[in-house]
């Protein structure tokens, strides 16, 4: 699916997706992705079976203020002890569908957020 991009030249926006591959500002990834307002790099899960508490607990380097999950078609929820460590930062932990995640994710960095997109992505 196509998305319509807001105007924020100088941020990520995700563009497109499809069963395969995520585009950010045009450009194609394939495979779990993180992404940020200001850079995007690959994710070590690459199924929701594979997330661990380290996974969650790493991305505190980035000081979101809030993480999205995308999970695919289908939503499934982590348990909470995985993500406990951004819990215990107030950080909010939102899960959701890809495409939700994308709109969402596009929103929030027009709104100027500190949002991060984890995007479990085969």
């Amino acid at each position: 699916m196509k998305l319509h991009q807001s105007k924020v030249d100088h941020l990520n926006q995700i563009t497109a997706y499809d069963h395969e591959s995520i585009h950010v500002n045009q450009e194609r990834y394939a495979g779990s992705l993180l992404v940020l307002p200001d850079a995007v790099h690959s994710w070590r899960p690459t199924q929701f079976s594979d997330l661990t508490e380290d996974d969650f607990a790493s991305l505190l380097q980035y000081q979101p203020e809030l993480v999205l999950l995308g999970t695919g078609a289908n939503i499934q929820f982590p348990h909470p002890k995985l993500y406990a460590a951004l819990s215990a930062k107030l950080i909010g932990v939102d899960v959701m569908g890809t495409g939700a995640l994308c709109r969402t994710f596009n929103v929030l960095v027009a709104e100027e957020r500190r949002v991060l997109a984890l995007i479990l992505h085969k």
